[in-house]
């Protein structure tokens, strides 16, 4: 809770003035909440905390940024954080909130605690509070959450009220049945909506055009696709070309799906690299590689700016139709491109590199990465090291398991246990003492010791001649470790030895 100090600055910088409630743009490279906020990027971490020390420090406060804030962190899905924001705004009374603020609210609480915490904040909410906005996030969040009674109920009455006047309430429900498998009614809803003199959107038709591909029925999205051409009220983008472009392929309606792509591209905004993202996977899809490398020469061209997200479609897209080379060079390029690192990219390629089982040359770039100081993923080297068990080459999958130990950073990452345990079982025939001890020092940081790290142990001490058995076979005890039949044959050879 504020101090009383900081309850009067609050009251003192908050500006409620309407010329505020637009967005806040920062002109003269001051210092904004804004400009702190958005760069902390840790969706855990919590930003109430900025907020507060903003306020303490006596800086102007405007709910346009605030608002701002919140668009911005729902566009990049940091939800919790738009939430914590939102309750914040709430909790200070920095402005008294619309129904539009309340939606807001209410989406965010549904995303991030589930449906019923957003059927109860909606319970709360003042009668002139609840209206086809506060309903329609509602919807939403029964939709998002598959509840097929809740958002049928619901939308009986919003129709009541008056309330289900927009394509968006409709377009929910078609969402639900698509998310619930059931395609079939998805028509109806589109058939009662025109019913109701509620006009269809783009959105609306690309769904039900869905529907039928869903089921296979080619000529019944043609039907949607060919009205939806017809109406006077709707303007074809690209993406609605796309869908079908995507159904076509799907049915292996080559011809069909590459007129539908010629149609997006013209469609297309030039300057739309998330359209060109989109079209250079399809045609990736189709196996065209030729449209591949022209659209995004197109995109190179158009687009002055290329984001991570753009080079690892492209990278995607290429790996799928086995364009090494050409994916190499992409790579490259994003290499000199100064954008910020992210190993997603050349991760794309390193996977295409192990499904193609060439695991030479995902070890080369995983340590060429490292050789730059560039960080990498345990998971990947695991990869890698089953990749090369599997063809025989041990000592290769052991190098590669060590490099995924040593660079364990991934919450919940376990190392492929059947590799663990052959990579043991090997270390235990043939590797030194001080090798063995190391690898299972390494190991028993991330997954439980068991028997086969101590039957390892025993057989490289046995082999050297340790005289450190009893000490092995005392931290089994301790450690409550039982043995297993391979420990008593080790053990019997053990005695053996110690009797010759």
């Amino acid at each position: 809770m504020l101090m009383l100090m900081d309850v009067k600055l609050l009251s003192k910088t908050l500006i409620r003035n309407v010329m505020w409630r637009t967005y806040y743009t920062n002109r003269t490279n001051k210092v904004t909440l804004y400009s702190k906020i958005s760069p902390l990027g840790n969706p855990s971490l919590s930003l109430v905390p900025e907020l507060e020390y903003w306020v303490h420090q006596g800086k102007k406060l405007r709910v346009g940024e605030l608002q701002r804030i919140i668009h911005d962190l729902r566009k990049r899905k940091r939800f919790s954080q738009a939430l914590e924001v939102s309750e914040w705004m709430k909790r200070k009374g920095v402005c008294i909130f619309s129904a539009t603020e309340h939606a807001v609210q209410l989406d965010l609480i549904g995303r991030v605690r589930g449906f019923l915490s957003a059927e109860s904040y909606f319970n709360d909410l003042r009668d002139e509070d609840k209206t086809d906005k506060t309903y329609g996030a509602l919807l939403n969040c029964y939709v998002r959450q598959h509840q097929r009674d809740k958002s049928l109920s619901h939308l009986q009455k919003m129709k009541e009220l008056g309330f289900a006047s927009s394509p968006l309430t409709y377009n929910d429900i078609m969402c639900l049945y698509i998310n619930l498998g059931q395609y079939e009614k998805v028509p109806d809803v589109l058939a009662e909506m025109k019913g109701n003199q509620v006009l269809p959107d783009n959105f609306s038709y690309r769904i039900c055009m869905n529907s039928y591909g869903m089921r296979s029925d080619i000529e019944g999205m043609e039907n949607v696709l060919e009205e939806m051409e017809c109406q006077p009220h709707i303007v074809m983008d690209w993406n609605t070309y796309a869908v079908a472009a995507n159904l076509y392929g799907k049915a292996g309606l080559t011809d069909k799906a590459t007129n539908a792509l010629k149609k997006s591209e013209k469609t297309l905004d030039k300057k739309d690299a998330l359209g060109y993202n989109h079209l250079i996977s399809l045609y990736a899809s189709l196996g065209n590689k030729d449209e591949v490398l022209r659209l995004w020469s197109l995109e190179k061209t158009a687009c002055k700016r290329h984001i991570n997200r753009d080079y690892i479609v492209m990278l995607e897209s290429l790996v799928r139709l086995g364009a090494f080379e050409e994916a190499e060079k992409v790579l490259e390029e994003w290499q000199s491109s100064g954008n910020c690192y992210d190993f997603r990219v050349p991760n794309t390629i390193i996977v295409g590199y192990i499904e193609k089982q060439l695991y030479g040359k995902a070890e080369v770039l995983l340590e060429d990465l490292i050789e730059k100081g560039k960080p990498t993923a345990p998971n990947i080297w695991g990869k890698v090291a089953t990749g090369y068990l599997d063809i025989g080459e041990t000592e290769k999958a052991l190098e590669c398991m060590k490099a995924a130990l040593s660079i364990h950073v991934e919450k919940g990452w376990k190392p492929n246990h059947r590799v663990v345990r052959s990579l043991l079982s090997w270390l235990g025939d043939k590797g030194s003492v001080e090798e063995v001890e190391a690898f299972v020092e390494s190991v028993r940081n991330v997954i439980p010791v068991n028997i086969k790290l101590y039957n390892a142990l025993l057989k490289a001490h046995i082999r050297g001649g340790s005289t450190e058995i009893n000490k092995v076979l005392d931290s089994m005890k301790t450690e409550n470790i039982d043995e297993d039949e391979e420990t008593k044959n080790i053990l019997a050879m053990w005695q053996k030895l110690e009797s010759a």
